[in-house]
């Protein structure tokens, strides 16, 4: 009995990950939202913590490099309620800074500079998506346990000049 008590410990230990099931809608949408610009001890120290007032106060703490820095937190509710759920909805669009498309889509699958371009800085983001059966589409994402069972595969290339998109190009297949 005594070793199923140790092991309950241990498993509850290393469930932090889904505590994402006791979040608000809100706070749902915006820890996906900003989880590409957190790193796994402060995403398990977000989804520990008991209350959402402490949750926002602990985004609030934490402070991303920028000029000026900016709290992890303004990172998402910078952004008007609308823009907000473009983001959440994955509707990314030319005009559109860096962060966006990463709460938006998450990392890219790869990324390159460019030359030649009316830019001070140019780079593409390339992502790979799936369209399932019932329509839905997601972004692939590497070493995923998500069952992917796509019936389209494609791609969508995102060109930033100066760090906004001024292009998405969607492609068939995955290519290289």
């Amino acid at each position: 009995m005594r070793w199923f008590f140790l092991l309950a410990i241990l498993l509850v230990g290393c469930s932090w990950q889904h505590r994402v099931k006791f979040l608000s809608d809100e706070e749902f949408k915006a820890y996906y939202a900003l989880k590409p610009f957190m790193e796994e001890d402060q995403q398990k120290a977000y989804l520990t913590t008991k209350t959402e007032e402490d949750r926002n106060a602990y985004l609030k703490s934490i402070k991303i490099e920028r000029r000026p820095p900016i709290a992890l937190y303004d990172v998402f509710y910078q952004y008007d309620e609308h823009i907000r759920q473009a983001i959440v909805d994955g509707a990314v669009q030319e005009g559109w800074v860096k962060d966006q498309v990463l709460m938006s889509w998450g990392a890219p699958y790869s990324k390159k500079k460019l030359v030649g371009r009316p830019a001070t800085h140019s780079e593409m983001f390339v992502y790979k998506f799936e369209k399932q059966e019932d329509g839905t589409v997601l972004v692939f994402v590497p070493d995923s346990k998500t069952a992917y069972t796509a019936v389209e595969r494609f791609r969508r290339e995102v060109i930033f000049d100066d760090d906004k998109v001024t292009e998405i190009v969607e492609k068939p297949g995955w290519g290289n």
